[in-house]
């Protein structure tokens, strides 16, 4: 009894074509979505940083006035020497977020632009830039 057994498989030219084109697929779908998670960040930037304003303001509302720039974001989560009506913390986590690049947002007080300046100086940390590398700032 003669069995007819026939191997089926990929040779390694029909391997070779897939990864090439696999390949050519990564390079021009993976510019796209770097593009797009830069953009996110930016958008991820912008609504934390409308977030830490309403929680500014309902510090002033308690408290009678913003954090100094000495006593920073941190007056948000521990009551600072100088404030006697405060109620907080007024952050639900016990720390101060970063921004999304990991980097600390910049709070001054009283600020050049308002009553405060709150800013994130972008991916590269640096003032200036576009793209992911520009600064987003509360006055604007």
């Amino acid at each position: 009894m003669k069995q007819n057994t026939t191997e089926s498989g990929f040779t390694l030219l029909e391997l070779l074509v897939v990864l090439g084109i696999i390949a050519m697929l990564a390079g021009i779908v993976g510019p796209q979505v770097m593009k797009h998670m830069g953009e996110s960040k930016t958008k991820a930037a912008k609504v934390q940083i409308e977030d830490l304003e309403a929680t500014l303001d309902m510090y002033k509302l308690d408290v009678g006035g913003y954090p100094t720039s000495e006593e920073g974001l941190k007056a948000l989560i521990e009551s600072p020497d100088s404030a006697k009506r405060w109620n907080g913390p007024y952050l639900r986590k016990s720390k101060i977020p970063l921004d999304p690049w990991q980097q600390e947002y910049h709070y001054v007080s009283p600020g050049e632009h308002g009553k405060f300046d709150l800013f994130t100086l972008g991916a590269d940390n640096k003032e200036g830039g576009e793209g992911e590398d520009q600064d987003i700032v509360s006055w604007q």
